[in-house]
């Protein structure tokens, strides 16, 4: 499971030209899977970002979502499995079927859910216009594979 993290100062998402969510001070993410990808990734994907410390105080990052009662935007990504190094149209196989993608995509929405924060979300296997002001900018990639 692969999330990238991005630190926003808002940031929205039109769905299928019409529904739009979202967020103010928070954290945008991307999530995408792979296969072999289970519930303890998930969990542990959760975790690190409810508890990465990446919002500042007295000019640290020391500060997580959680700490400053954050809002979070969660959108599907399967490209984040694309393999671009082979020619020019990237390659996919590394990325699960959407079928069990959209299974674990449920799993980490219930999980996240619990953290009591203000939760929105992209639609999976939707068109999606992602809309954000990056602060910082901030950007981080937590891969749950590599921990």
């Amino acid at each position: 499971m692969k999330v990238v993290v991005q630190r926003v100062i808002n940031s929205s998402v039109l769905i299928d030209s019409e529904i739009t969510k979202k967020i103010n001070k928070g954290l945008m993410i991307l999530v995408g899977f792979t296969y072999n990808d289970t519930k303890e990734d998930i969990d542990y994907i959760v975790r690190k970002v409810l508890n990465l410390r990446i919002f500042e105080e007295n000019d640290k990052m020391t500060l997580s979502v959680s700490d400053i009662d954050g809002e979070i935007l969660v959108i599907p990504q399967f490209t984040l499995y694309a393999n671009p190094y082979k020619g020019n149209r990237p390659s996919f196989e590394k990325a699960l079927n959407p079928k069990e993608a959209n299974i674990l995509f449920e799993t980490f929405k219930e999980e996240i859910l619990k953290s009591n924060l203000k939760i929105e979300y992209g639609k999976f296997g939707s068109d999606m216009k992602v809309s954000l002001i990056n602060d910082g900018p901030v950007t981080i990639i937590i891969d749950s594979k590599e921990r």
